[in-house]
C-alpha cells in the first residue's frame, strides 16, 4: 500500500486594496525610499482599512475563493489550523470565528503562533492529520493584520509590514506528492530581540502600557537579520540534504519574505538559481504567516506536478523551519 501524504490541492490569497507606498511613509516617518529598498526590498504594502476589521477578515475572501475553486462546500472541512501573530482577539480563536463566517459547520479548529514561522508549523500540523487517516480535508490558513501591532512612528518596524493572509487544503495523496518531510526549529534566545512588550499575561494592557507604545511589534533590527540569515538558510539546506537533493532537483524555493537580503542568503546557501527564487516582497513587505501561502498563489499556475518545492521561513522568538513537498497537480 502507497504511503499517504498531505497535498496542497487547492491555494488562494487576499490583499487589501489600500497601498502604502514607500512615498507615503517618508510624510509620516524619517526615512525615504532609497533607504527602505535598499535595505528590506521592500516597495510598498497593504494595509486593512475600516473599523472592526480583522484578520479573519483578510482570511475569509482566501478561503471563500479556495472553496470555489476546489468545488466543495465549507462544511466539508474537518478541520482549520489559523496561524497567526495577530489574532482577532486573545480568545475565542480566530479559527473558531472565521469557521461561523465561512459557514464551516462540521470543522474544529485552532490557532497556531510561532510568529512568522507559523504557517510552516501549521502544514507540518495538518500533514499529521492526514497522514493518519483521521481526516481528509485540512484548512491551513496564514494571515495576519500587521498594521494592527506597527508603530508607525518607528521608522525601524513601520516599513517592513503589512496585511495580507492566504489559504491552503490539505489532502490525501497516494501519488508521492504532497509533503515529503520538514525540520522545524524554536529557541526562546531570541525573546528579547523580536516581540511584543505588553499584552500578554506578564504583562496585562494598562495605562502604563498604552502611552509606552508596548502594544507593538518591538525588533532589535541587526539581531534578528544575523540569526535569520543564517538559520533559515541553514534550515533549507539541511532539509535538501536530508532528501538528498541538489540544487538542480529544485523547481522552487519559496522563501518568507522578511528582508530581501535574508531570502538571497537562503538562495545562495541552497545554490537555487535567482530565476527559481519566488519573490513578491516588494509589492506586500512581510505579512508575516501571510508570506509563503501570498507567493503559493501568486505563482501557482507555474508550478507543474511533482516539482519539488522547498519552503522556509524564520521567525520571531525565535523559530524556524523549512518544508520539502513535491506540488500535487
Amino acid at each position: 500500500m502507497s504511503k499517504i501524504h498531505a497535498a496542497i490541492t487547492a491555494v488562494h490569497g487576499y490583499v487589501p486594496d489600500y497601498v502604502l507606498t514607500n512615498k507615503e511613509l517618508e510624510t509620516l516617518v524619517d526615512t525615504n525610499d532609497e533607504w527602505i529598498t535598499t535595505r528590506t526590498g521592500i516597495k510598498e504594502r497593504r494595509i486593512l482599512k475600516g473599523e472592526g476589521l480583522g484578520t479573519s477578515d483578510l482570511a475569509v475572501p482566501a478561503v471563500e475563493a479556495l472553496l470555489k475553486k476546489r468545488g466543495i462546500t465549507a462544511n466539508e472541512i474537518d478541520l482549520i489550523i489559523f496561524c497567526t501573530t495577530t489574532p482577532d482577539r486573545v480568545f475565542p480563536a480566530t479559527a473558531n470565528i472565521l469557521a461561523e463566517k465561512i459557514g464551516a459547520k462540521e470543522a474544529w479548529g485552532f490557532d497556531l503562533q510561532a510568529a512568522c514561522s507559523g504557517f510552516l508549523f501549521g502544514l507540518a500540523t495538518g500533514s499529521q492529520f492526514i497522514e493518519s487517516g483521521k481526516h481528509k480535508k485540512v484548512l491551513v490558513i496564514g494571515g495576519d493584520k500587521m498594521s494592527s501591532i506597527t508603530n508607525y512612528k518607528d521608522r525601524a518596524t513601520c516599513i517592513i509590514f503589512g496585511d495580507g493572509a492566504g489559504a491552503v487544503l490539505l489532502e490525501p495523496n497516494d501519488e508521492g506528492n504532497g509533503i515529503i518531510d520538514s525540520i522545524l526549529k524554536s529557541d526562546g534566545v531570541g525573546v528579547p530581540y523580536l516581540h511584543q512588550k505588553a499584552g500578554g499575561s506578564i504583562r496585562p494592557a494598562s495605562h502604563e502600557t498604552v502611552d509606552a507604545d508596548e502594544h507593538f511589534a518591538y525588533q532589535e533590527g541587526q539581531a534578528v537579520f544575523k540569526f535569520a540569515v543564517t538559520n533559515m538558510a541553514d534550515v533549507a539546506a539541511e532539509v535538501m540534504e536530508k532528501n538528498n537533493l541538489q540544487s538542480e532537483d529544485i523547481a522552487w524555493l519559496v522563501p518568507h519574505q522578511a528582508n530581501k537580503r535574508i531570502i538571497d542568503a537562503t538562495a545562495n546557501r541552497t545554490g537555487v538559481s535567482p530565476e527559481k527564487v519566488i519573490i513578491n516582497i516588494e509589492r506586500y513587505g512581510n505579512t508575516t504567516n501571510g508570506t509563503i501561502p501570498l507567493c503559493l498563489w501568486e505563482w501557482e499556475s507555474k508550478f507543474k506536478k511533482g516539482d519539488n518545492l522547498i519552503l522556509a521561513a524564520f521567525g520571531g522568538g525565535f523559530t524556524w523551519g523549512s518544508i520539502y513537498l513535491k506540488w500535487a497537480y
